[in-house]
């Protein structure tokens, strides 16, 4: 049966196979969401092969690449209380978008469920995996699943009124890392985010990536982040420790180049987190440091 609870919102930029491909699973699901699909400016003819193979998706024909924000399009687009984000390389398991909605009606405080991730091709869990089954936030005590301080937002389920309340994500972040700045404000706000096992989303990265690029992103989106919400001394210590361990090239002096460029604006929009949702981030700093799924390589 259809469920009208959940929605999914799809981000795709020159990758026609791919989203089409995802697009095929999404359709397929028994929950048969509504599916909306903002096409980052794609040249490929990814917004033609979507609107000819797939007629009841709706289509947003972006003429630039909104990055993250496309994400903002879509849910602008949707009245269902939920929204299942999904990557144009992911696609969500039959009957986890029933069952994310099922704990989100459950559970009126909480915004995010993450799933877990499953490597594809092989079924193998992805690294990352781990670090949420094993995270060492703490949240609420009715929570469903353990606590998490960020979440990944291709593999979630988010409660729509929640994303709304806190602006949806930063158009200055445009992509890469740019969660962990909303679940911030998520949980300043009250909110509360989760791993949920029971959910699963598939993942076969595409090879169509500019992986400089999301890596010097990634950098310069880590740096705001820290000093837009992080206490001084805690994006003291993340900033060092972003210097020391960071590869000393060519793509991360340019990173930590368009960081600098934007202190003015980071400064003039800091606004620390109070201290809940600041522990939170403080109890993740030791298992960002030790981490092998979050460093930045390309």
């Amino acid at each position: 049966m259809t469920d009208p609870r959940v929605a999914v919102v799809v981000i795709t930029h020159q990758r026609r196979d791919e989203v089409l491909l995802a697009l095929s699973r999404l359709v397929a699901l028994p929950e048969r969401p509504h599916v909306v699909v903002v096409d980052n400016g794609s040249t490929d003819g990814t917004a033609e092969a979507v609107r000819e193979g797939f007629p009841g998706v709706e289509l947003v024909a972006s003429p630039e690449n909104l990055g993250a924000v496309g994400r903002n399009v879509g849910v602008a687009r949707v009245t269902a209380p939920y929204v299942a984000f999904c990557d144009d390389d992911t696609w969500w398991d039959p009957g986890s978008l029933r069952h994310a909605a099922d704990v989100l009606d459950a559970h009126p405080r909480l915004a995010v469920v993450t799933a877990r991730i499953v490597v594809e091709p092989g079924a193998r869990e992805d690294p990352i995996v781990a670090e949420l089954r094993d995270s060492p936030v703490r949240g609420a005590p009715w929570l469903p699943g353990p606590a998490l301080g960020s979440f990944l937002a291709g593999a979630s389920v988010l409660r729509r009124a929640a994303f709304t309340e806190v602006g949806g994500f930063c158009e200055r972040l445009w992509l890469g890392g740019e969660e962990e700045l909303m679940a911030g404000d998520l949980a300043a706000a009250g909110w509360e985010l989760c791993y949920l096992p029971s959910l699963t989303v598939h993942h076969q990265a595409s090879r169509a990536r500019d992986a400089h690029r999301r890596r010097r992103d990634g950098i310069r989106n880590t740096l705001w982040t820290t000093w837009l919400r992080r206490p001084l001394r805690p994006a003291l210590r993340r900033t060092v420790h972003l210097l020391q361990t960071l590869p000393r090239d060519r793509v991360t002096a340019q990173g930590l180049w368009a960081a600098v460029r934007g202190a003015p604006w980071v400064l003039r929009e800091r606004r620390v987190l109070p201290p809940h949702a600041e522990a939170r981030f403080a109890a993740l700093d030791a298992v960002q440091r030790r981490s092998t799924a979050r460093r930045y390589v390309s």
